[in-house]
Formats: structure tokens, sequence, C-alpha cells
């Protein structure tokens, strides 16, 4: 998400009529987009802002403006920390960033950080904006923003506010635009993504079948005799998976307890929807993951996994753990390794409890896990979940699988990215010049625990995107 919104805050600089820049010596702006997930970023931003306070001596004329979920908590601390900031601004105001520019120009730091995104108020999404994609043949798609949740690790709520839907019809608009500019895989962006469409059908419920219904929510819901509050996230799948020209659709990231049989049919019978279920566990233990307010237990988070793979032919099962979280005991620990390794997943994002201040776990302390002790936790979960990611890596030598060309391999000039529809990353040497966005078909020869080795059989399709300039009214 955060990679989106850069995005839009680069596509918003171009239509201004800035070029990127070649380095940061050249720069006129630099803009620092920040998350703050997880604590190491605090520090990089912070060292990052440090080495920029040189080349801002030397400069005086460049501008550094800082956004996104740090700007969000941090606000007057960002500039008390590093007074060489011209602009600070939040997650809910990234359309404002050109105009904060110029504003600090005339005026001085500034620092502009909204609570929340107005209801409504559909032009401050991200996906809303002019973009400069890094990747033509690929693009992201925010369908909602913020979280209704309340895990009690994640700051996500706090920075990015209460879960807002996009209109539905506003999303099928934008889908098409990205198939006619001849884009092939978009990825749908939320923080709840299987939740998406709730807010929008609570507030039509009560309404007469209408135009207005139909675009906010979807003509198979506003059609359906029962208007019940209900997520529309399976609908968005199908409609935006038969769209001529979309070959991939992916999304990121749903949450457990809200996977419906419905989700998991509209992914089967989309021919376009990949067979990759990012579905995050976050620890194996009842007892945490009550304490994280998970909604759910291991054994039915292993019950929603079986159901997935039972629905989708050739399902990837991807997943996020936390190792440390306060309170761990080593029977939960154990407890966690056992689901991990009845699940099978076939990557897995580990992580160590990091602290959050504004949550609720940070607020833990005297439960807090010895460092050391979840240090070894987390090299053990290591090899749980590579274990089981070689085995099915390796399940796959022999086989053709259909791939998406990233670009050139960082194993080699010999070697090119690609990405299977289960998102399984694939380096392929080969003498012909690949351009990204070509679809081919290769046959797996070899597998680590991260990523396959294969070899290419046929080009199915070349790219077909055309290249769009941003452009911003005044």
């Amino acid at each position: 998400m955060n990679e989106h919104d850069s995005e839009r805050i680069s596509g918003l600089l171009e239509a201004d009529g800035m070029v990127p820049a070649v380095s940061e010596e050249e720069a006129d702006v630099i803009v620092l987009n920040t998350c703050c997930i997880r604590e190491n970023a605090d520090n990089r931003l912070y060292g990052a802002l440090g080495n920029l306070k040189t080349l801002k001596s030397e400069k005086p004329e460049l501008q550094i403006a800082v956004g996104g979920c740090l700007a969000q908590k941090d606000r007057e601390l960002i500039q008390e920390r590093a007074k060489h900031v011209d602009v600070v601004f939040g997650t809910h105001n990234v359309q404002n960033a050109v105009t904060l520019l110029k504003k600090a120009k005339t005026d001085g730091p500034v620092i502009e950080i909204l609570e929340e995104i107005v209801e409504g108020d559909y032009e401050a999404f991200p996906s809303a904006l002019p973009v400069r994609r890094e990747v033509d043949h690929r693009a992201w798609m925010t369908i909602q923003i913020g979280c209704d949740n309340t895990c009690t690790y994640c700051i996500v709520p706090s920075v990015r506010g209460p879960e807002i839907s996009r209109p539905f019809g506003q999303l099928l608009e934008e889908a098409k635009d990205f198939a006619l500019q001849g884009v092939t895989e978009i990825t749908l962006l939320g923080q709840n993504v299987n939740s998406y469409g709730r807010d929008l059908t609570k507030n039509l419920k009560h309404n007469d079948p209408s135009d207005f219904d139909i675009h906010q929510a979807g003509l198979a819901w506003a059609d359906n005799q029962n208007r019940r509050v209900k997520p529309l996230f399976a609908d968005l799948l199908k409609s935006v998976g038969s769209l001529e020209g979309i070959e991939r659709v992916r999304f990121i990231s749903p949450h457990p307890k809200d996977l419906t049989s419905e989700i998991v049919e509209a992914m089967s019978a989309s021919e376009s929807v990949c067979e990759h279920l990012h579905l995050p566990l976050q620890s194996g233990s009842d007892s945490i993951l009550s304490a994280m307010h998970r909604g759910y237990t291991g054994e039915r988070f292993l019950e929603k996994a079986r159901e997935a793979r039972k629905g989708i032919e050739d399902l990837s099962l991807t997943t996020d753990i936390i190792v440390g979280f306060p309170g761990e005991t080593e029977n939960d620990f154990t407890d966690t390794l056992e689901v991990v390794a009845e699940a099978a997943f076939d990557s897995a994002y580990t992580f160590i409890f990091s602290q959050r201040p504004g949550t609720a776990a940070a607020e833990m302390t005297s439960e807090f896990v010895d460092h050391d002790i979840a240090v070894k936790r987390y090299e053990t979960l290591r090899k749980v979940v590579n274990r089981s990611a070689l085995l099915k890596h390796k399940d796959r030598i022999g086989r053709i699988e259909e791939v998406l060309v990233e670009g050139k391999s960082k194993k080699g000039t010999d070697f090119v990215t690609a990405r299977t529809r289960q998102n399984k990353v694939i380096h392929l040497e080969t003498n012909e010049s690949l351009k990204p966005g070509t679809f081919a078909q290769v046959e797996v020869k070899d597998a680590t625990y991260n990523y396959l080795v294969g070899e290419l059989r046929e080009i199915i399709a070349t790219p077909k995107h055309r290249k769009r300039i941003p452009v911003m009214a005044e």
C-alpha cells in the first residue's frame, strides 16, 4: 500500500512538471514515504534524514518532505528531530503533497496531518490521483482504506483511520481503464480486503434499488431482494476477474476471520484470480491469538486453510507470524510450531514482536519476552517454515508453469526473473530478450525454499501496455 502511495506522490510531482532525478544530489525535491508497522522503520527514517541534513546545507533550495504512517504518528516530532524537513504530511492528505511543497517555499516548514478522510471524499484515496507506475504491465488498486479491527499489536487503525470502501462502480471503471492501458495484472489493496463493501451496504440497506446503489455496491447486491449488510469482496473479485485484458488478479491482505466460502468460490470460479492466498496467522496459540484480538483459534485457522485448498486447485498459501508477543510461553510457541507445520505454508513473513507506541500490546511491558529468547524462537520458526517451503517448491520440479516476466534477475545477466500464478519467484536462464510483461511457459528445473529455477519453453504473449503521462488539472 505504501508503494502504491509512492506511485501517486510521484504522479502528482510529474503532473506538476517535475521529472525523476537520477540521484539525491541532483534532486530538487526528496520525499520519504514512511511506514510504522515495525520499529526499524523509525530508525531508518531518522537515519536517512540525518544523512540528508548535509545535502540540505550544501543545497538550501532542496525541499525534503516526509509522508506516510510515521508522519501521521510522529507529526511535530519529525521537525523537532530534523529541522531541515520542509513538509510533513500524513496518510489522509497525499493529494496535497504538491500544494504543501509550494506553500513551504514561501511560508517555511509546513505540517499538515488530517485525522481521517471524510466519508465520501473519494478523491482523497490514493487511487484517485495521478500515477507514475514503476512497472507498466502491473497496477495496484486501493479498494478500501483504514481498518475496523482491534489487533493489539497493530498501529494501522490509529494512522490509517476507520475502514472506508470505495464505490464498486468506481473500482470497475478504474480496472477497465487499466485494461485499456495494457495492464494485465491488478492487485487489490486494503487493510482487510475481504471486509470490503460492508460499510457501503450498511449505508444502503434501507434504500429503494437505484442506479446509485448499483454504482456504490454493484449490480449483484443492489438487485438482490435480501439487501443485507455484507462484504462485497467476492462480487468484486468476479467482476474485476471477468474484464477483458486482465489476466491476473491478486489481493492483499485478507483477515482469516472474514474469509468466507463465497470468497473461496469466487477465487476458484475466475480464471484471472491467481491461485495464491496470503492469510496472516500471527500465532498458533489460542491464548496469544485471544490476547492479539484476532478473532479465531489455531484450529479455526487450519479449517479455513483446508477449506481454501479444497476449493482452489493448486493454491499457494502464505502467511505472517509474530514471535515473542507479550506473554508468549514455550507452550504457546510450541502451539505455533504445530499449526505452522500442519498448515505447510509455501512461505511466510516472520517477525519478532516490535513494540509500537499507541498500541495496546506496547503497554504489556510486564509480559515482554526476553529478546534473546524471542530470537531463538524466530530462528526455530524459520527452519519449520523453510522446510515446508522447500518441499512445496521441490514438488513443482518438472512442471510447466505460466509465468509473467518482471525483469532482469539478480542472479546474473543471463537470467530474467518471472512470477508464477502462485506468486512464486522463478529465475530463467535465457538468451532471449524477454521484456517485463511477457507471458511465457517455463519448465521448473530446480528449487530452493524461496525461489524456483526454470527453462523457457514458449512465449505466450508479449507486453501490450501503453505509456500514460500523468496530468493534473488546475
